[in-house]
C-alpha cells in the first residue's frame, strides 16, 4: 500500500470503530504540504472526536496502526486525537486524549491497555499542527476543515515552531537534514511569517540566507528528497545552528528578506 491507501484503510476502520462520535480526519505534515518521501517521512494526521474514546477503542485505534506498520513507511504514523472543542476554540498548550508515534510503538506492543489509558494530556506541537491543518490539511472524512478548525494566534504558532528547534545545536549532528531544513523554516515565519514545509523552508533558505550557507542548505534538500547521505564538517553544522539560532532570536545579521510574524491562521 501507499500513502494514501494507507490512509483511506484507517479511516475506514475509524469510521466503523467511533462512528456518530468520530467528527473527522485531518492529515497535516508532508503529505499535505506534497513533500512526502517515504524513506524520509512519516504519515501525520489529527483524528477530531466530539467526545473521548472509551478505552477499548483506544485499544482497537492503536491496534489498527501497528497492524499496517509492516506496509507503512519506515517512520511510521503520527496521530493524535483531539476533541472537536479545542479545534473551534484554540486553547494552548492543547489537550489530547490519545497520541501515537513510532516511539511509543515498543511500548504499545508491551501493554497496549495502559498505554491507552496513560497516554493523554496537553501537546504544544498541536498548535503547528492545528495551523498547517487549516493552511493546508487534507480532510480524509468528517466536516470541512474550514468549518471545524478556528485561527491559531500567532504567538502560540511561533512558540510551538520555535520550541521545535532550540536544542539544534546538539540535534543538527545527530539529525542533520531534519534540523538543517527545520530551522529554514522556523526563521521563514520569523522574517516572513511564512507556513512552510521543510523541503520549502530549505528552498526558502536558499534564497533568503547569506550565500556561504546555500551549500549546507542544498546537501540538506538532496539528502531530503533522495537516498544520498549527508555529509558536512560538524563544525561548519555547528555554526550553521548557532547563526540560525541568532536570527530565529532577533540577534543575528540582517538579512534582505525582512517580514513581520503574521498571524498563523492566515499564511502569507
Amino acid at each position: 500500500m501507499n500513502e494514501r491507501e494507507l490512509l483511506r484503510k484507517i479511516a475506514r476502520d475509524y469510521t466503523n470503530l467511533l462512528k456518530e462520535n468520530l467528527v473527522g480526519i485531518y492529515v497535516h505534515g508532508s503529505i499535505a504540504f506534497g513533500c512526502f518521501n517515504w524513506e524520509k517521512s512519516d504519515i501525520d494526521f489529527l483524528v477530531v472526536v466530539h467526545e473521548e474514546p472509551a478505552l477499548p477503542q483506544k485499544e482497537a485505534m492503536i491496534q489498527t496502526l501497528l497492524a499496517l506498520e509492516k506496509s507503512g513507511p519506515p517512520k511510521g504514523f503520527e496521530m493524535s486525537v483531539v476533541l472537536r472543542r479545542y479545534c473551534e476554540a484554540f486553547v494552548y498548550p492543547t489537550p489530547y486524549v490519545l497520541h501515537y508515534s513510532n516511539f511509543y510503538k515498543e511500548r504499545c506492543r508491551a501493554d497496549v491497555k495502559t498505554f491507552c489509558r496513560q497516554m493523554n494530556g496537553t501537546d504544544a506541537d498541536l498548535a503547528a499542527h492545528f495551523t498547517v491543518t487549516r493552511a493546508v490539511g487534507i480532510a480524509l472524512c468528517g466536516e470541512a476543515k474550514e468549518d471545524l478548525f478556528g485561527p491559531v494566534p500567532s504567538e502560540y504558532y511561533w512558540e510551538s515552531i520555535r520550541m521545535d528547534v532550540e536544542n539544534a545545536a546538539e540535534d543538527i549532528i545527530k539529525n542533520p537534514v531534519y534540523t538543517v531544513l527545520n530551522l529554514c523554516r522556523v526563521l521563514a515565519y520569523r522574517k516572513e511569517g511564512l507556513i512552510l514545509s521543510k523541503k520549502d523552508g530549505g528552498v526558502w533558505g536558499q534564497k533568503a540566507l547569506p550565500v556561504r550557507e546555500h551549500p549546507l542548505v542544498q546537501e540538506a534538500l538532496l539528502c531530503y528528497e533522495s537516498e544520498k547521505i549527508f555529509s558536512f564538517d560538524p563544525a561548519q553544522l555547528r555554526r550553521f545552528a548557532a547563526d540560525m539560532l541568532a536570527r530565529i532570536a532577533g540577534k543575528g545579521e540582517d538579512l534582505s528578506q525582512r517580514g513581520n510574524m503574521a498571524d498563523a491562521g492566515t499564511p502569507q
